[in-house]
């Protein structure tokens, strides 16, 4: 086994139904005024990009195959709960984050404000320094469904390091 691991991430939802009313949560921001994402859990793609990363880079799976939509007890989770689940597997398998680097697409709403917190989130969550954790925000300058204002899109990438026991 090599010391480093590389791994990525991806997550998309699309936003809620007009008229529905579902909390819009980013790496584990609620984020005021806009709608929620649609999901079996609470549908927070950054959190779910970064616990895709880890489990790639792992090699242990991913998200959907250990917290799949079929299983009612991930029905609503929250999604700091199942990346704390992955952090502690990642771990267990003898790796532990060195770095995470979040961005997250979305043409809607603005979220430049909410970067801090979202790195403080995340640096927690995976048991980083704040200064090993970079969260970005792009559009898709209204091209496809995220460009529409549809959803949001979740990428992240990661960097593992075996933990020498």
């Amino acid at each position: 086994m090599s010391g480093l691991r590389i791994g990525q991430g991806v997550d998309v939802h699309p936003f809620v139904e007009p008229g529905e009313h579902r909390p819009l949560v980013l790496c584990g921001v609620t984020i005021p005024g806009g709608p929620g994402l649609a999901g079996h859990s609470d549908a927070d793609v950054g959190y779910h990009a970064v616990a895709d990363a880890l489990l790639g880079a792992a090699a242990l799976g991913d998200l959907g195959s250990r917290f799949g939509v079929d299983r009612d007890d991930t029905a609503g989770a929250d999604s700091a709960g199942l990346l704390a689940a992955v952090v502690a597997d990642v771990a267990a398998a003898g790796w532990r984050p060195g770095n995470v680097d979040v961005t997250i697409v979305a043409q809607r709403p603005r979220l430049a404000g909410h970067r801090q917190a979202m790195r403080d989130n995340l640096a927690r969550r995976c048991h980083l320094d704040v200064g090993a954790v970079s969260v970005k925000f792009t559009t898709t300058d209204h091209l496809g469904a995220l460009g529409r204002g549809e959803g949001v899109l979740g990428l992240a990438t990661c960097l593992l390091v075996a933990v020498q026991g």
